[in-house]
């Protein structure tokens, strides 16, 4: 990060988790069943849409307590699981700051008797998994007509997309299907608004001209300080595989 410096790469982080039961079904769901299927609980409200606000809550004032950089929380798409956002850090803040607000996440539920699962697709099936979509820009990308910026750093990250996948998390291949809102572990796609695509330019940045790039690839299990590092790598420092320089 030191050698980037000059950059001032910024993250935002998108942590998506699963609240479990003791017995590992997800809370609020039917035991031995399944709820309705995925369409009201994203951004849901309701009891029955929005399963375990309280323990969310608590969470999210215990990070702003202890003084991360928490900008947003919400019901995702599969019924129990949620996300909040950290950032914008800059640098290795931003994995310093994540590992911390997921140690409170997991202390928080466990005052409420609840297990937080990260694995990237906890329920197989039609349901949604689970990731950590990672936003990212430069200080040259956040300027005026930065588009250029971050179309260049695009075909940077489409080169190296097998070595940036090896860092994104564990079992990874089981969430990036192609369906689901995701790209397929095995292809590259970019796109505004796609919500299909590995790499989203978000449609308010396509329409400014200027801003950040979306990761959609990342693990909810992933490692920030390895996914941070790997995308500042490649976009900052001009890092490439052994077989794709000339």
């Amino acid at each position: 990060m030191t050698a980037a410096r000059d950059e001032h790469p910024w993250f935002g982080l998108e942590q998506e988790y699963t609240l479990l039961d003791r017995d590992g079904w997800p809370f609020g769901w039917p035991k031995g069943g399944f709820p309705h299927p995925q369409g009201p609980y994203y951004c849901g409200v309701g009891a029955s849409q929005a399963l375990g606000r309280d323990i969310v809550e608590a969470h999210y004032k215990a990070c702003l307590y202890a003084g991360i950089n928490v900008s947003g929380t919400n019901a995702e798409v599969m019924p129990a699981q949620w996300e909040y956002q950290v950032g914008p850090c800059e640098g290795i803040e931003a994995g310093d700051q994540l590992w911390l607000s997921r140690y409170l996440l997991l202390r928080i539920a466990e005052e409420f008797g609840v297990q937080v699962s990260f694995d990237p697709k906890p329920i197989p099936g039609d349901w949604n998994g689970a990731g950590c979509h990672t936003n990212f820009s430069t200080l040259a990308m956040r300027e005026p007509e930065g588009i250029k910026a971050i179309n260049d750093a695009i075909k940077l990250l489409e080169a190296r997309h097998s070595s940036h996948i090896k860092q994104y998390g564990r079992d990874n291949e089981r969430r990036l299907t192609g369906r689901h809102e995701t790209a397929n572990i095995n292809q590259f796609k970019a796109g505004v608004a796609n919500r299909g695509a590995s790499i989203r330019i978000p449609r308010q940045v396509g329409e400014e001209g200027c801003g950040y790039l979306e990761d959609r690839r990342p693990a909810s299990n992933c490692d920030p300080y390895a996914v941070t590092d790997i995308i500042v790598r490649t976009v900052c420092l001009g890092e490439k595989d052994p077989e794709t320089q000339s």
